[in-house]
């Protein structure tokens, strides 16, 4: 495109005048020197070089024995077996347990048909009243731990308000017997002395009705009195008739009073019968005597003897110490790896030395809120069956499990912090002589604490606790 300017006019001309500017064409570039170019090419092959040269000195380096640093902490390769375990920690029950109650005593709380009235002995539930019969009181206690067989003795509670609650009722049976007797002869005697009225009133009434028959040689005032007199003794003859069921009836009524209060007192005695072989308590199975808690004095402790305990309340239990099991919670990520007859090994808090044998016998189908922890974690209850006798195995001990998930025998075993993982490879430093020597390994089982080595060591080769030390100081 052309450009325009404006020029400067000739002398003594004052019209500007207009000039066309044509543009000038562009230089052409200068071609880059050959030299150039051979310098370019030949600074780059001397950064490549220099870059190889860094890269093999380094590996070099890498592969280069270290010497041994003081204190390093080592380790010696040797034969074992490595474990892969899920610690789990739980409560001991028994499978097999019977617990026992204290007895329940039947009976009239009253001294109804027992020498006295509903007040006997005191006020109901006072001191020395009659809910005094019914007081719990533990004579004699087998020891914890005891071995029992079925129908030992385990407890025997106090029987002397019951043996004397029998005795009361044994005689008031007696004397109800002798007062029923004494009552049917008296009531016979009266039913027969109204039997008697009745007949004389009969004969009375038929003397009159003969005294009426004489009635024509007899003035009318007497004729009125024989009247009078028949009319009479008709009315006392019914009249006697008339209550003779009402006696019998009454007869009947008191008869039935006195056997009532017969029955009952019978039915006292056999409840004291009864509750007096309560209060010996037997084991119903074979097993060994765990005893209960019990608020002492506002402290909690076990049940001994001379305790005072409610009807119905549990104070020992016998379980069989053959069926002991730890029931245990695992969180549910480990539950999967779990299996029906894995062994395990099992430990009691309050016993750190007794170490016991396992199988697991029970995984939960479903998970569960966990108490301590967030509510997202789910856990999952499992049973581990206790495969040994011990003395020491009670319910409502704690321990724990270790669950054997998998395991590898007859190994090379190796600390498991003593192998690195360098991008996806294992290596271990490995003591020769005085130095130490980077060594690729191939690993198999893994522990919390050690694991399996495949190949690359052999028994006896020393390697270090903290080989990223080493290998840092040999780079």
């Amino acid at each position: 495109m052309d450009s325009y300017s404006m020029s400067a006019a000739a002398p003594g001309d004052d019209r500007p005048r207009l000039v066309v500017a044509t543009p000038a064409s562009p230089s052409p570039k200068e071609p880059v020197p050959l030299r150039r170019k051979l310098l370019r090419v030949f600074w780059l092959f001397v950064i490549l070089a220099a870059g190889a040269l860094v890269y093999q000195s380094q590996k070099a380096q890498s592969n280069r024995p270290a010497k041994v640093a003081a204190g390093v902490k080592v380790a010696t390769v040797s034969l074992g077996e490595v474990d892969a375990i899920v610690e789990v920690s739980g409560t001991v029950a028994a499978m097999n347990s019977a617990s026992l109650l204290a007895p329940r005593i039947l009976g009239s709380r009253s001294g109804l048909n027992r020498g006295g009235d509903t007040n006997f002995g005191g006020p109901a539930g006072g001191a020395g009243g009659a809910n005094s019969d019914f007081n719990l009181v533990l004579l004699s206690l087998a020891k914890a731990g005891t071995p029992v067989q079925a129908g030992d003795v385990v407890a025997q509670f106090d029987t002397q308000n019951q043996v004397l609650r029998r005795d009361d009722y044994r005689d008031s049976v007696v004397q109800l017997e002798n007062n029923l007797k004494s009552l049917t002869a008296n009531l016979a005697a009266i039913k027969e002395a109204h039997d008697q009225s009745v007949a004389a009133a009969r004969a009375a009434w038929d003397q009159a009705v003969l005294d009426l028959q004489t009635a024509p040689v007899h003035s009318d005032i007497d004729v009125q009195k024989y009247k009078l007199a028949v009319e009479e003794t008709e009315a006392t003859y019914k009249q006697l008739q008339h209550e003779a069921s009402l006696v019998e009836a009454s007869q009947r009524a008191q008869v039935r009073v006195q056997e009532l209060g017969l029955e009952q007192a019978r039915i006292e005695l056999q409840r004291a019968e009864n509750s007096i072989q309560k209060m010996t308590i037997k084991a119903p199975m074979k097993g060994i005597v765990v005893m209960a808690s019990i608020v002492r004095n506002g402290e909690f402790g076990q049940i001994r003897e001379g305790d005072q305990v409610n009807a119905g309340q549990p104070f020992v239990s016998i379980v069989d110490p053959s069926s002991m099991v730890l029931n245990a919670n695992v969180n549910q990520v480990d539950a999967e790896r779990l299996r029906l007859g894995m062994k395990a090994a099992i430990r009691l808090d309050a016993y750190p030395d007794v170490n016991l044998p396992g199988t697991l016998t029970g995984v939960g189908a479903m998970s569960k809120e966990s108490t301590f922890r967030a509510t997202y974690v789910g856990e999952i209850p499992i049973r581990v069956r206790i495969d040994r006798l011990d003395p020491h195995l009670i319910p409502e001990l704690t321990g724990s499990a270790t669950v054997v998930v998998n395991s590898e025998s007859n190994a090379l075993v190796a600390p498991r912090t003593a192998v690195v993982d360098e991008g996806g490879n294992e290596f271990v430093m490995v003591k020769d002589a005085d130095t130490w020597r980077k060594k690729q390994v191939q690993v198999g089982l893994e522990s919390f604490t050690s694991v399996a080595i495949h190949s690359g060591l052999q028994q006896g080769d020393t390697i270090a606790l903290q080989p990223a030390a080493l290998m840092t100081v040999s780079r």
